[in-house]
């Protein structure tokens, strides 16, 4: 228990939160393409919606420009034509019926910056949510896999921050987890770090303890590395569960009923599953 101490902690000191704060944080300015100032509008309602509070609408339209307004900047983050206009290359087609499918591409083309669209323009705070937890849940997934049989994964290089003889699956796991609390926490608007997220953060610790067990006794049951499987299983669904969690407490301001995590936990554990067998090569699900 106390190297596991000292692990979490040489893990824990890994983890910036003021670097996820002011990634999500910065100003992403849009510039906007449009024949008519009905098609403005319709694109500057729907990335800063009418009903919000008036300061905080002002603020936003302070970061969306029409074409050839004298106040742009020289340089937006973002070109979004209206559809109907040929878009250059580089830029994106604001579709009015699907504006879904305009957020899913715009997110597509641009990691640098999802910590700040989601923070600033409600239209793309769920879809960063969940690309944030399914990212998470994927490393997690790799790195159970890859402490129980490093063979099976010789490079490690798509983890997020370099690790050392340190970093345990528990502690790996549980820093990561709350690395996607602090992201969460972030382009939600709510203040992030150790510090402020004390509620959160011993949640995830406590429940690393639950999951891992299991994953330890899958492992050993099963012969021939056929348990690899449930343990990147297990640790997909744990985080995921706990990525939902955040994002329904930070939205709603209320959990998941017991039911309701149980329900979830067992849709990501099949995903899990069909992500864990996809790093295994020659293994096959049973």
């Amino acid at each position: 228990m106390l190297n596991a101490v000292k692990q979490a902690r040489a893990a824990f000191s890994l983890l910036n939160s003021q670097e996820v704060v002011n990634r999500a944080n910065r100003p992403v300015h849009i510039g906007l393409v449009s024949a008519s100032a009905a098609g403005y509008a319709e694109m500057e309602d729907f990335f800063v919606p009418r009903d919000l509070a008036r300061q905080e609408r002002v603020r936003l339209m302070g970061m969306v420009h029409r074409a050839g307004d004298p106040d742009s900047p020289p340089d937006v983050d973002l070109v979004i034509y209206e559809e109907g206009i040929p878009a250059a290359k580089g830029t994106y087609t604001f579709y009015g019926n699907d504006p879904a499918a305009t957020v899913e591409r715009i997110l597509d083309g641009n990691d640098d910056i999802h910590l700040a669209l989601a923070r600033h323009f409600a239209p793309f705070r769920k879809p960063v949510v969940d690309r944030i937890i399914q990212a998470v849940a994927r490393e997690n997934a790799i790195f159970a896999i890859a402490t129980a049989l490093p063979d099976v994964i010789p490079n490690l290089m798509e983890l997020p921050w370099a690790l050392g003889e340190w970093a345990s699956d528990m502690a790996f796991l549980t820093a990561n987890q709350v690395r996607m609390a602090f992201q969460i926490a972030a382009v939600c608007g709510k203040q992030v770090g150790l510090t402020h997220q004390k509620a959160e953060i011993l949640s995830i610790g406590a429940g690393a303890f639950g999951w891992r067990a299991i994953a330890r006794e899958l492992v050993g049951k099963i012969p021939l590395g056929g348990g690899l499987i449930p343990k990147g299983a297990i640790a997909y669904a744990g985080t995921v569960v706990v990525g939902k969690v955040l994002e329904r407490v930070h939205h709603a301001e209320m959990g998941y009923t017991h039911a309701e995590r149980r329900g979830i936990y067992q849709q990501a554990l099949e995903r899990g599953r069909q992500v864990a067998a996809a790093l295994i090569p020659g293994t096959r699900e049973s």
